[in-house]
């Protein structure tokens, strides 16, 4: 048996194991949200150690550009949380897309900034 079928053949035992089982839905309901809890938490520790090995180069970029990737950064860990109700109207879609347009916008400013020769 080849280990694509052999991993196949797992992924389906755990799914009918969750099916199956009493309470199965609310183990596989608590691993995901624990799962997204370290990624989450993974995250915050690459983006502390991003700013401890990078400080100078954060502060050299001046305060409006410094200001404008913290804003980006908070608008984008915005949108990524209110994605779902966001998505719910018209509206509220149209929202996360600018908000996330004028955040990545931001970004590229910041960028380019810090790639120019001007501070």
């Amino acid at each position: 048996m080849s280990t694509d079928a052999r991993n196949a053949l797992i992924v389906v035992a755990l799914a009918a194991a969750v099916y199956a089982i009493p309470g199965g839905g609310d183990s596989a309901d608590f691993v995901a949200a624990l799962l997204g809890i370290l990624i989450t938490a993974s995250f915050a520790f690459i983006g502390y150690r991003l700013y401890r090995e990078n400080r100078v180069a954060f502060f050299s970029l001046g305060d409006r550009y410094r200001g404008m990737l913290y804003g980006a950064i908070g608008a984008i860990v915005f949108a990524m949380a209110a994605r779902v109700r966001l998505f719910e109207s018209g509206p509220g879609a149209l929202l996360w897309v600018v908000l996330v347009a004028g955040a990545i916008y931001a970004l590229v400013l910041v960028f380019r900034h810090h790639r120019s020769y001007d501070y």
